[in-house]
């Protein structure tokens, strides 16, 4: 059997007779690996290697850095294919959203390698007679990134390569459930010539989560995953001192007009509630029906739901691959087996359909859902596409609103004054009109509202470049005549 372990200062590491999980392929519904798992000693060992690199290239040089991430850049792009085979064979998802997960990350590399011009910072000068002052960035230390088992090469881009632009040690927590992709990340960041120490990949669970969390020497966390443990992140870190963004989870809707272009309406819905088997956090869950739109809404959705081919991910015919556990797959099934009995019309029953050994579900459409059912309320995680009729715009903007969580949404619709009062009334931080799946580009910020973000800082982006980074402001004096005792407080001449 394949065991998966840990890379730490600049080499693969194991802790034998450790504790170890369990790694599947989902297609299969086969063991295929056992992944080795942290203990706080080797959590210890890792920051170490992390403190002792983090000095050095914090003092490195721009230029430097930017040569490095232009090395890793290409590095990606030559094994492209070997990521995305690597998140097929341990997530599930096909191969050409495989292929668009690490295009996304690599982009996120793209928008680092610009670290020169992103960190300067301001100057004005004479702001007193004889008197400057700037500002610079410097790096936070070393930082720990907690990610995801859904997308496991580009939410870790998403922060290593902010982390590293800005001169910081950077820490990996991938998910236990999907680790490989991880190590050969570390692999590339290493060929690329980083210093030995400043990226580290650390499998573990909750047990490495908790001791990066409370290690004295971790200056600052990034995390990504559900709500309830995106808080428990946030909580524990920022009472341990340290700087953390946490983004949760979410319960994405989708919301179309009367006048909406119907058929694109129904596209957007099946790809973005289906794609990746519901298994991303601005995946579509939700369609708000508005007036007479939501019959022929319902039927244009379930007439397209039977050409989605269901199969494994390494299968080019199949549109959409297994979950990522059988686990998993169950809580998701019991979601539609339970919408009946809550009130709603299950149009079209995934759970009946297709069968294998694989932990493959298929697509559902519950139509007649109302926002107290479990239906609407949970983050399923899942093909589940639940459709809530309500009669005006107002009433539509209202119940998004309504939401605990405030991650994506999207509007479909030909009125751009309705779009525009959209746009200005929801309270959601990633916003599509007439693009069901709002994610931003590298050089913006991806982060939502409400119960799914933690901390003031959203991920990637501008705002990553912020994060990674603390400000230090200088204010400095070189005068030109002697100098007097004053004691006064100090003002602007």
């Amino acid at each position: 059997m394949r065991t998966i372990g840990h890379w730490i200062q600049g080499q693969p590491a194991s802790e034998p007779a450790g504790r170890v999980g369990t790694v599947y392929d989902p297609a299969r519904g086969a063991q295929v690996a056992e992944v080795l798992l942290a203990s706080r000693a080797q959590v210890d060992e890792a920051v170490k290697a992390a403190v002792a690199a983090a000095d050095t290239w914090g003092a490195s040089s721009l230029s430097q850095r930017a040569t490095l991430l232009f090395q890793l850049r290409q590095l990606l792009d030559a094994h492209r294919d070997d990521l995305a085979a690597l998140v097929t064979s341990e997530h599930g998802k096909v191969r050409s959203d495989a292929l668009g997960e690490v295009a996304r990350g690599i982009e996120c590399v793209e928008f680092a390698c610009g670290i020169p011009h992103l960190l300067k910072g301001e100057r004005s000068a004479e702001v007193s007679r004889g008197v400057d002052v700037h500002t610079a960035l410097h790096p936070v230390g070393v930082v720990a990134g907690v990610t995801p088992f859904n997308f496991p090469v580009m939410v870790p881009l998403w922060m290593l390569a902010n982390a590293l632009a800005c001169g910081n040690a950077f820490v990996l927590k991938p998910s236990e459930k999907d680790p490989s992709a991880s190590l050969l990340l570390a692999e590339l960041v290493s060929k690329a010539g980083f210093p030995d120490g400043v990226f580290t990949v650390l499998q573990g669970d909750a047990e490495a989560v908790d001791a990066l969390l409370a290690h004295p020497d971790v200056d600052a966390v990034s995390f990504v995953g559900s709500t309830p443990v995106a808080r428990h992140v946030y909580e524990t870190g920022t009472k341990a001192g340290k700087r953390v963004q946490a983004l949760g989870g979410a319960k994405n809707h989708l919301v179309v007009l009367p006048d909406a272009d119907l058929d694109a309406a129904a596209d957007a819905a099946v790809s973005a509630a289906y794609g990746s088997a519901g298994e991303r956090c601005m995946a579509i869950s939700v369609v708000v029906a508005v007036g007479g739109v939501a019959d022929r809404l319902v039927e244009a959705i379930a007439a397209r739901i039977p050409s989605v081919v269901i199969g494994p991910g390494d299968d080019p015919a199949s549109m959409m691959g297994p979950l990522i556990t059988a686990e998993h797959r169950d809580r998701v099934r019991s979601y539609v087996q339970g919408a009946a009995g809550e009130g709603a019309r299950v149009v079209v029953d995934g759970a009946a359909a297709p069968t294998g050994a694989g932990f493959f579900l298929g697509c559902s459409l519950v139509d007649q859902v109302s926002p107290e059912m479990r239906v609407y309320t949970d983050e399923i995680f899942g093909p589940v596409l639940s459709v809530v009729r309500v009669d005006t715009f107002d009433e539509a903007v209202r119940l998004v609103n309504a939401n605990p969580y405030g991650n994506g949404v999207a509007l479909f619709t030909r009125d751009g004054g309705a779009a525009r009062r959209f746009e200005r009334q929801i309270e959601v931080g990633m916003v599509g009109i007439n693009v069901p799946i709002p994610v931003p580009v590298a050089w913006y910020s991806f982060g939502g509202w409400k119960n799914s973000i933690f901390g003031d800082a959203s991920i990637y982006g501008p705002d990553g470049i912020r994060f990674y980074t603390r400000t230090k402001v200088v204010t400095s004096r070189w005068p030109d005549q002697p100098s007097r005792v004053d004691l006064d407080f100090p003002a602007v001449l």
